[in-house]
């Protein structure tokens, strides 16, 4: 065998006990899980914003950027739920580049998995503690949910993992929103049988037990874009790509059916400034047909403290070392265009 077992990493267990979360924090998050479940249930008229880096590499200024975006939440609050985005693991196409804080919790060293858990965790606790707010953050690794389950308010699944079997049965134990984003194929079919696996019970293994699930009925769509045989991204955000998706909807016996719309990658084809137009079209379709208003339940956004990106040892603080984010000021005056709206 090629494996070489560096270390035996802490449990989940291990990890919590020794960065819990307070008392208060966790009646935070009580309450906004409330709130987001009754968005995707439809109780509730609000409107999800689930914006943030592409990834977060480094936590202070994660922490600075949500802080940014609390004092924002509290201007819309009657229309708009924020969530940030913390995503900690990154996947790579061809396996190559930075893979997220838990990879390496200093972009510029090498991997270092135990530190990585550790920075995680100690990030999405200080975000939540300094802003108020309880993040979303994308599930790469179906082991490292445990370490963060008492945290997170959304979790996504990406188009390299969605057609996964083990992350499918894993959301379907989850008690919170799960986005299933389309396979970057763009076949919405994979994506739907993704969101019926997920809304079922399971039994299986986790983390070297057999486990049972009761199925997760807030499982639900995101419409990202897709890539051609050429290479080529197709986005999917247009109106009748919603139709089309409200249609097979129609079709199926799911639960709660309600999609979120990712107004980059390849819906953008990675243009970062294209997302406030893709939002207002979307926002448009919303409004000039009722089942779109009642199916499209928000957006997805990258947006960072900086526009653009930089190469991993520019240093600029606030600036993405991924994919290119909509800077500060033009994400303020998105999201106050979309409570407007």
């Amino acid at each position: 065998m090629s494996f070489e077992y560096l270390k035996k990493l802490p449990s989940p267990e291990e990890i919590r006990k020794q960065y819990p979360i307070t008392k208060t924090l966790a009646e935070k998050k009580a309450k906004r899980d409330q709130e987001i479940r009754h968005i995707i249930t439809g109780q509730s008229q609000k409107f999800l914003v689930i914006i943030g880096p592409c990834s977060a590499d480094n936590e202070d200024a994660v922490c600075d950027y949500i802080c940014r975006l609390a004092r924002v939440q509290e201007k819309v609050k009657d229309k708009l739920l924020l969530i940030p985005r913390i995503y900690t693991n990154k996947p790579r196409t061809t396996g190559n580049g930075y893979k997220g804080i838990v990879h390496q919790p200093d972009p510029e060293k090498k991997p270092d998995l135990l530190q990585g858990l550790i920075a995680m965790r100690k990030m999405h606790i200080r975000a939540m503690d300094e802003s108020g707010l309880t993040a979303a953050d994308e599930m790469l690794y179906p082991d490292n949910w445990d370490y963060v389950a008492d945290i997170l308010s959304y979790v996504a699944i990406g188009a390299r993992s969605v057609e996964d079997q083990q992350h499918r049965m894993t959301v379907s134990g989850f008690d919170l929103p799960s986005g299933m984003k389309n396979p970057t194929s763009g076949d919405l079919s994979v994506m739907l049988n993704s969101v019926a696996a997920a809304q079922q019970p399971h039994r299986f293994t986790h983390r070297m037990y057999e486990v049972q699930t009761q199925g997760n009925e807030l499982a639900h769509t995101i419409l990202r874009g897709a890539v051609d045989q050429h290479g080529t991204a197709i986005p999917n955000y247009h109106y009748e790509d919603l139709m089309r998706l409200l249609y097979m909807y129609s079709q199926r016996d799911l639960m709660y059916p309600a999609v979120i719309i990712d107004s980059n990658h390849s819906n953008s084809n990675k243009q970062y400034e294209e997302q406030p137009r893709i939002v207002k079209e979307v926002l448009h379709s919303r409004k000039v047909n009722p089942d779109l208003h009642k199916l499209v339940k928000g957006v997805m956004i990258e947006s960072y403290i900086e526009s653009g990106c930089q190469k991993v040892g520019e240093h600029i603080y606030g600036k993405s070392i991924t994919d290119p984010c909509l800077g500060w000021e033009e994400s303020e005056q998105l999201i106050y265009e979309i409570a407007d709206f």
